[in-house]
């Protein structure tokens, strides 16, 4: 029986713990920052802040005691927003040790840094002979879905394919499957761009442009996310799979996707700091996302001119119809 801590307890953090524990054959924890919210879980029986009507097993220990839930765990998967990551892993280093596993499932890229969250928690701990095995886990994965038990696969990603093996074996179950690749570059750029796409995929939808919009806008939006990770050491044929075109498709397409929600609402006219609390404390990652995307992609000579226009809509008070048009007008390009 393998011990599991998943160190992060909003939407996605509980749904990798259900399923996990559907799967059964682990001892699980689930940590979350928050006294109150892992007291709640505790005595309602589920995490009705951020994933209500999915029952907690009563036999997952939840707690708020990062020392505690790390102490004895063989894998350890970090869950937290990618604005956390760093200060998490400051939180969590005393309690990690060289014989665990560590995996990554959040999806971004840090402010000013430009770093993706595997070269964050490398940075953290500090490359040594007591530095856990990092991997990183992403895909098409919806928590709702994968609470609810629906068939989900996702990519695990590791340099060290002992580590993407076991988890590949560890995580597996009749409901999710996993693919394992070697390409964490790839695999973790797919997973934090494709929100800043979904933005826009949303405003499109928001604008009642039309079926055609939306599929020419996740074309050019799949080749944008695509420079830019090869450009940083990713394959293409990567970001032509489930973490990078997969996701892209399922978070630009999905009524379930905070990111595309939040576009949709800035396509008719709210404003950001409105839509941002219509979220009551959840995180749409596409949102900071977009300036740090483009940061690296300064740093890397890429141009992104999808997320360009996303960052003057968020960030500078562009009409989001003016944006559109100017996509609609840049100059004529090959394919």
């Amino acid at each position: 029986m393998s011990r599991i801590a998943v160190m992060g307890g909003g939407a996605w953090g509980t749904a990798m713990t259900l399923s996990l524990a559907r799967r059964g054959g682990h001892s699980l924890t689930l940590w979350t920052h928050s006294p109150a919210v892992a007291s709640a879980i505790r005595a309602s029986g589920e995490n009705a802040a951020f994933l209500p009507g999915f029952p907690m097993p009563s036999d997952v220990a939840v707690t708020s005691d990062a020392g505690e839930a790390l102490r004895s765990a063989e894998i350890v998967v970090s869950v937290m927003p990618s604005h956390h990551v760093r200060s998490s892993y400051e939180l969590f280093a005393p309690h990690l040790n060289a014989g665990q596993l560590l995996v990554s499932a959040t999806k971004g890229i840090e402010d000013h840094t430009y770093l993706r969250p595997s070269q964050v928690i490398s940075e953290v701990l500090k490359p040594s002979d007591l530095q856990p095995s990092c991997g990183v886990l992403s895909g098409p994965s919806f928590a709702q879905e994968v609470a609810a038990g629906s068939p989900t696969a996702v990519t695990i990603a590791s340099g060290d394919a002992s580590l993407a093996g076991r988890v590949q074996s560890e995580f597996s179950s009749a409901t999710l499957r996993l693919y394992t690749n070697d390409d964490v570059a790839g695999v973790e750029l797919g997973g934090a761009l494709k929100n800043v796409i979904a933005i826009a995929a949303g405003i499109v939808s928001g604008l009642r442009l039309g079926h055609n919009s939306t599929a020419a806008l996740i074309t050019r939006g799949i080749a944008e996310v695509t420079r830019l990770a090869v450009a940083c050491g990713g394959r293409r044929e990567t970001l032509a799979g489930l973490s990078g075109l997969g996701d892209l498709v399922l978070t630009c397409t999905g009524s379930l996707s905070r990111n595309r929600w939040v576009g949709e609402e800035l396509g008719k006219g709210r404003p950001l700091s409105d839509v941002i609390a219509g979220l009551h404390g959840k995180v749409a990652e596409g949102v900071r996302t977009t300036t740090a995307a483009l940061g690296l992609a300064q740093r890397q000579g890429v141009e992104m001119p999808i997320a360009e226009q996303m960052a003057a809509i968020l960030h500078d008070g562009k009409l989001p119809v003016q944006a559109m048009q100017e996509l609609m007008s840049r100059p004529g390009r090959d394919e």
